[in-house]
């Protein structure tokens, strides 16, 4: 992608309320399926037996009702959410209006596993192939009922073969020269490594990247500045670390407990000011919301980024390891 192409995201101050709410967008990772890896789930959504299909579609149209109303107008899917594309397109559906306005985005290479049930030994499968990919954009397509603007690879890691397969990069092309930005996610503690990877791709197909970032985990901030100055959207997943950084007292967690300690300082709520700290780079253009109530959704609207006296050098010192963060992630009830 030449310097001169554009670049999709907000101008208005990240630190005014309006700001906030043109880079927030909200992700369906945990409203898409019954079981996920965020903290609280049973407070938040109550009994397990009670989340039937029925159920979470009805939940999610809420959310998305009041995101729409809230001003956010990214949204974010996957094959692998549950039925997330699914109750995405039913909302649209029901609401023809509002599509034009909305950017959707959504990721291929894995497939749902889970049954439905909390207790399922798998809930996600990974392939990253070829025809993994042309079975499953026709299925976006369904369950959508709209073509996507962002497509993404889903998590893609050093060991996945996307990068050096020709005919799969071929088709990736192909699918950015009908007008879809085509991108990936990233997981894992080499994000930063695989974005430089995909940067210095020959005639790459990929102009956006959706990443881990949070006060736990900054490993990705150097190669995300690149992507930004490649022109690149860039959407960050995960700003609250799937709960460490909400409001969770008596958590025996020492990392999380530093984060609320400059967040009392800076009169924030600790989910406020991680979301605050993210926005608060310009290589940000959306930082996904991971919020499951309404109630949590209005609380991330009102995070603003941190204070003058919360400098970058402040912030870097909260960072765990990378590979101590995604030790603790991986082993992550699905709840």
């Amino acid at each position: 992608m030449t310097d001169s192409a554009p670049k999709p995201g907000p101008t208005t101050p990240a630190d005014e309320p309006e700001g906030i709410a043109s880079r927030l967008g909200l992700g369906l990772a945990a409203l898409g399926r019954p079981a996920y890896i965020t903290s609280g789930r049973d407070a938040d959504l109550g009994d397990p037996a009670q989340r039937s299909v029925e159920a979470m579609r009805e939940n999610a149209h809420r959310m998305l009702d009041a995101a729409w109303w809230l001003g956010v107008r990214y949204i974010d899917a996957a094959r692998s959410y549950g039925y997330a594309e699914q109750f995405l397109g039913s909302w649209l559906a029901a609401h023809p209006g509002r599509r034009e306005e909305l950017t959707i985005g959504s990721k291929w290479g894995y497939d749902y596993v889970g049954e439905w049930r909390i207790d399922a030994p798998e809930h996600e499968r990974k392939d990253h192939g070829l025809a993994h990919f042309e079975r499953q954009w026709p299925e976006t397509l369904e369950a959508l009922g709209t073509t996507p603007d962002v497509y993404l690879v889903h998590s893609l890691t050093p060991e996945s073969p996307v990068l050096g397969d020709a005919a799969l990069l071929d088709r990736l092309r192909a699918l950015a020269a009908d007008g879809v930005r085509v991108g990936f996610s990233t997981s894992g503690p080499a994000q930063g490594e695989v974005i430089e990877s995909a940067l210095a791709l020959p005639d790459s197909p990929f102009t956006a990247v959706q990443t881990t970032w949070n006060l736990l985990e900054q490993s990705a901030g150097d190669a995300l500045a690149r992507a930004n100055d490649a022109r690149w959207l860039i959407v960050v997943k995960e700003a609250l670390a799937n709960g460490r950084l909400a409001p969770s007292p008596g958590t025996d967690d020492p990392a999380a407990e530093a984060v609320a300690a400059l967040a009392e300082a800076d009169d924030q709520s600790v989910d406020g000011f991680a979301l605050g700290a993210a926005v608060a780079h310009p290589w940000a253009d959306i930082v996904l919301s991971g919020a499951v109530t309404r109630a949590q959704l209005r609380e991330n609207l009102a995070a603003r980024v941190p204070g003058p006296a919360f400098t970058e050098e402040a912030l870097g010192a909260l960072a765990e390891h990378p590979e101590t963060y995604w030790r603790e992630r991986s082993a992550r009830a699905w709840t």
